[in-house]
């Protein structure tokens, strides 16, 4: 009789439960203030529907910046600082023929280095000669298809000792994409929410939680830039081709909703 009664209490016990997380319209279901059960407490973050949602948006880049410069090697350190600052010269007489202002040429990178060879016979380093390298960055606005045009005018000024090492493509005024991505991304949340919401049988409350991260935004949105020793010369092509193509612009949103 102990063990009839006891499985008759454990179907009783199943059938509460399922009443409880099923969508009917049952006494179970009733998630009001008047159902202890369901009542919801705002003090803890594992209660309540928390969702993240990501909001893109594509950019046709307004700017290029170009990392280039000269890298001169000589037996002597005079001599390869004096072949390195004359090749600079051309260098920068060249980007400012292109049309680019003086603010937009920024020095990057300067180095002096001795440059040794294993001696096998001697079992020690040598110094065979010392190299300078001389990189500047330089900012292309509005019209990018001077890019080339540019790097072609470098080629030509700096000869055998020109190093271009990279190109960045970017936008100037990121702030009003940023806004666009991020209510594309609380629009996707709202929606994931609503999703979970009708999908669990439940109502959608006040929102008690949002936080909002943006991609990380530097100048290089792009970058490819090769060390002065890896960065190869370039010789002067029929024409240099640049595809300028697009940037990626995101916003991350986390939002937290009670649950009526």
């Amino acid at each position: 009789m102990k063990k009839i009664w006891l499985g008759i209490a454990v179907l009783i016990l199943v059938v509460v439960t399922i009443g409880l997380v099923g969508c009917g319209q049952g006494p179970g279901l009733a998630l009001g203030a008047e159902n202890s059960v369901s009542s919801v407490s705002l003090s803890s973050q594992q209660q309540g529907i928390w969702v993240s949602a990501e909001g893109k948006v594509y950019v046709t880049p307004d700017m290029a910046i170009l990392t280039l410069g000269i890298e001169a090697q000589e037996t002597t350190v005079a001599l390869a600082r004096d072949n390195a600052a004359a090749a600079m010269e051309s260098v920068i007489a060249a980007i400012k023929a292109q049309g680019i202002a003086d603010k937009d040429i920024q020095t990057q990178y300067f180095n002096i280095q001795q440059v040794t060879n294993w001696n096998g016979d001697k079992q020690t380093e040598q110094v065979i000669g010392y190299r300078v390298t001389n990189t500047v960055t330089v900012k292309v606005h509005g019209d990018l298809d001077r890019t080339a045009d540019i790097i072609d005018s470098v080629v030509t000024a700096g000869g055998d000792l020109t190093r271009v090492s990279g190109i960045a493509f970017t936008v100037e005024e990121p702030r009003q994409y940023y806004e666009e991505a991020r209510e594309l991304a609380i629009e996707y949340a709202a929606a994931k929410a609503q999703q979970l919401a009708d999908g669990t049988c439940v109502n959608l409350g006040a929102v008690t939680y949002i936080s909002e991260s943006s991609g990380s935004y530097y100048p290089y949105i792009t970058r490819n830039f090769a060390g002065a020793e890896d960065a190869m010369a370039i010789p002067a092509p029929s024409g240099t081709s640049i595809s300028v193509g697009e940037l990626e612009i995101t916003a991350t949103v986390s939002i937290a909703y009670a649950i009526e």
